[in-house]
């Protein structure tokens, strides 16, 4: 699969904080549990190895609807579609024509992605801490408890317009980072665009 299925589900959740100058990056992030309902937004992403050479880079667009769906789609440079129904986690290749699905209680379980997946126990899964600025963002460290991640920690950085810059730091030491652009908080959101058929003809695997 050309883009990393386990980056994905860190990322289903993880956009358009919104907060006040004064709130720490923790409260911001509690607060987007609380007050963000719907959101879209454009994306641009970049691998970098261990060694800071660039590596892919791809772009695309997203929405979602709390709880648990969402619409991740892959333009650029492969293209990609990830829907959550809310029961099911869908990954369509359009270039293998090929499906994934699995549940997606299952697919999320305690990875990254249950940071900013909506529940009130993030504090169980991961350790938050207030990074401070640098280059005129506020930055949140969440780093997993468990031994089972293959994240070793994920930063977020926040700006004027709310979480601007994801860096994902594996353990393979590759760090993959996020910029987010045309954000919309709690847009109307049209219930179809989270269902998903499988194209006639494509191989579907999985549940």
């Amino acid at each position: 699969m050309k883009i990393r299925f386990q980056l994905i589900l860190v990322l289903l959740f993880s956009f358009f904080l919104s907060f006040s100058a004064s709130a720490s990056s923790l409260d911001k992030l509690k607060n987007f549990i609380q007050q963000t309902h719907s959101a879209k937004a454009h994306f641009t992403q970049s691998v970098f190895s261990k060694s800071a050479r660039p590596g892919q880079e791809s772009s695309g667009t997203m929405q979602f609807m709390r709880p648990g769906k969402f619409r991740w789609t892959y333009e650029k440079p492969y293209e990609q579609l990830i829907v959550g129904d809310g029961v099911k986690l869908w990954v369509y290749d359009a270039e293998l024509n090929q499906v994934t699905v699995r549940k997606l209680d299952q697919a999320i379980g305690s990875s990254p992605a249950a940071l900013l997946a909506g529940n009130n126990e993030i504090e169980k899964f991961f350790t938050l801490k207030d990074v401070g600025l640098k280059e005129g963002l506020e930055w949140l460290e969440a780093t997993p408890k468990g031994n089972e991640s293959t994240f070793e920690s994920v930063r977020m950085g926040f700006g004027p317009a709310g979480l601007q810059v994801m860096e994902l730091h594996d353990n393979f030491g590759q760090i993959t980072l996020i910029r987010f652009s045309a954000i919309e908080r709690n847009p109307k959101a049209v219930a179809d665009l989270f269902k998903f058929v499988p194209p006639k003809g494509a191989d579907v695997i999985g549940e």
